[in-house]
């Protein structure tokens, strides 16, 4: 065999060896989702069999001292709270999104995706403490039995934490419709605002329901936010300031003591939870897949009578749309949609100034940097922690998220099955609540593994948590890469993985920094995954084999004692402003890749 004849054969090797690893790193995704399903089904399955199945899903009744495990109030209040949230959301967001997209001038247009980026970073816990501190208080004032906490004032927040998905999904499919169906509807008479309405919405309607989908799996799967405004009793809600428990709130509450048929019936909450995510996955799949058709009130009986569901959901036609004289109807839509920005915007420029001005005063020195010990909390050891999960977290999750996007992007022709089920397994797992995140790190890395509660163990929980979103903004960026790059760099005689590292990797390297940086974002808000993995201490970790408190965990330790107000509110402070931060940084990558591309 000559020279060349071997150099070919190791070329070979190589891009097949590398293939190999691209799809190993692809196929993560998959493995997550069936092992977090797998390990919750097996240990949660011994409660649901010795309770029973009806009994476990419709009892009333939740009392562990008594052997009482009867889930189905958390069930009416998970569902009962998500769905007025996702009313208030979905209202404010769709009419919002409307008016960014439509009719805002572009400067203010700028402005406006900024703020409402801002108030998607905004950790749930700062949320939840504005909630605890603010909206708990007022309603208290407004309610018949002189109670603020309960249902309301959860839906509230909720609302405002899925506002913004919401909004930028509906935007970015009202913007891709325009470009198609608005000059046709112009040509036909209509007003810019007939247009908008009347023509417009009604053919992105179904990228506003797959926002409503992903808005409701967001609502559902919350828990700290919810847990401190809640009231957090096992009853089914009987009004609006009734006091209420989730699913998910039920986990964080016990878990840490629960022990036997208690921990096992707190598995298989979080099995039954694990399954409403999915269901919504599968709505939210088939609504992409065009196997919905969207007259409103059909597609809610198609959702319950699979048999009945149609491929037509984007069969839009000029046809359908009556051109009626409805001007004073979309006017009256237009002034909605002014309304609903304002007050969204409003809301988070009031959510963001009351916490900076309260809380800006009290970070000191002393606060950051000083000893913590029994007497005092200092965020020191949280800083630590957070910066020693940050550097374990991505330099394992970067990778492996990277290699994903590779497969699914260069090697999608090959394997067009492979890459469908890989897709849907990756926003599969972007959806899971991140109090499942973390019951699974218990099970496997505490339990399993032996880790205990470690910042290691908090470490290899967040990968699960950010790789998702590694995975997506990483294909989207090498998506947008012209074909002509990789074209041209094959007729020169380079193999396709030099190829990716040579030219693709580099073209898309802000598109990386920037999915690293919405990871960072996600890290260093992140509570309700981290209090059974890494921990909730108040002393400085030894090493990644001890116990250490998030940034975020630290700051519910602050408000759920009660002693340490003005603490909290310095941390929320320095939480908003490492959003603001990571929000300017990406928006000068993000009109830095514009300018490549």
């Amino acid at each position: 065999m000559s020279i060349r004849e071997e150099e070919s054969c190791m070329n070979r090797f190589k891009e097949q060896a590398m293939k190999i690893v691209f799809m190993v790193a692809a196929c993560a995704s998959v493995l997550a989702v069936f092992l977090i399903c797998l390990f919750l089904f097996a240990n949660g399955i011994p409660a649901i069999a010795k309770i029973g199945p009806l009994k476990f899903l419709l009892g009333t009744v939740w009392k562990p001292s008594n052997d009482k495990f009867g889930i189905f109030p958390m069930i009416v209040g998970s569902l009962y709270v998500t769905i007025l949230s996702t009313l208030i959301g979905g209202g404010f967001g769709l009419f919002t999104a409307i008016y960014i997209s439509m009719f805002c001038p572009k400067k203010l247009k700028i402005v406006l995706s900024q703020i409402i980026d801002l108030l998607a970073g905004i950790p749930s816990i700062v949320y939840g403490f504005f909630g605890m501190i603010v909206l708990v208080p007022f309603l208290k004032n407004i309610s018949p039995n002189g109670v603020g906490e309960g249902v309301l004032a959860s839906s509230i927040i909720l609302g405002i934490m899925i506002l913004p998905t919401i909004t930028s999904i509906s935007r970015y499919n009202l913007e891709a419709v325009y470009k198609y169906y608005y000059d046709g509807a112009v040509a036909l008479g209509s007003t810019h605002s007939q247009a908008i309405f009347g023509v417009i919405v009604k053919a992105a309607k179904s990228g506003i329901f797959s926002a409503m989908v992903l808005g409701m799996g967001r609502a559902i799967g919350e828990t700290m936010a919810v847990m401190m405004i809640a009231g957090n009793a096992p009853f089914i809600p009987k009004d609006l300031f009734s006091y209420f428990r989730t699913m998910t709130i039920n986990i964080a509450l016990e878990m840490g003591y629960a022990a036997g048929i208690h921990r096992s019936s707190l598995i298989a909450t979080a099995f039954v939870l694990l399954l409403f995510i999915l269901l919504l996955n599968i709505i939210l799949y088939l609504i992409k897949g065009n196997h919905i058709n969207f007259d409103f009130i059909a597609s809610i009986k198609d959702l319950f009578f699979i048999k009945n569901i149609k491929k037509n959901i984007n069969k839009f036609s000029f046809k359908n749309i009556k051109m009626k004289n409805v001007s004073i109807k979309s006017d009256i839509l237009k002034y909605i949609s002014i309304f609903a920005t304002i007050i969204s915007t409003l809301f988070l420029l009031f959510i963001v100034l009351f916490i900076l001005i309260r809380g800006v005063p009290y970070i000191n020195f002393n606060l950051l940097f000083g000893e913590s010990n029994n007497s005092q909390m200092t965020l020191f050891p949280a800083i630590v922690s957070t910066a020693m999960m940050l550097f374990m977290s991505l330099i394992i999750a970067v990778p492996i998220g990277v290699f994903s996007a590779i497969y699914l992007t260069e090697y999608s022709k090959a394997n067009g099955k492979l890459i469908y089920v890989i897709r849907i397994f990756t926003d599969s797992l972007s959806g899971i609540p991140s109090i499942v995140f973390g019951l699974f790190g218990m099970l496997i890395f505490l339990d399993l593994f032996g880790l205990g509660r470690s910042v290691f163990a908090g470490s290899l929980t967040l990968v699960l948590i950010i790789l998702p979103s590694i995975i997506r903004q990483t294909e989207e960026t090498l998506i947008s890469i012209p074909a002509s790059l990789r074209e041209g760099s094959l007729a020169l005689g380079a193999s396709k993985v030099r190829t990716i590292f040579k030219i693709v990797l580099p073209c898309g390297f802000s598109g990386i920094i920037t999915a690293i940086i919405l990871s960072i974002g996600r890290i260093v808000g992140e509570s309700a995954a981290l209090i059974y993995t890494s921990g909730a201490v108040r002393y400085m970790p030894a090493g990644y084999l001890n116990a250490g408190s998030s940034f975020a965990v630290m700051m519910w330790m602050f408000s759920s004692e009660g002693l340490y107000i003005n603490q909290t509110f310095a941390t929320a402070s320095i939480l908003l402003m490492i959003v603001i931060f990571l929000n300017a940084l990406l928006f000068v990558l993000n009109n830095k890749l514009k300018k490549d591309y």
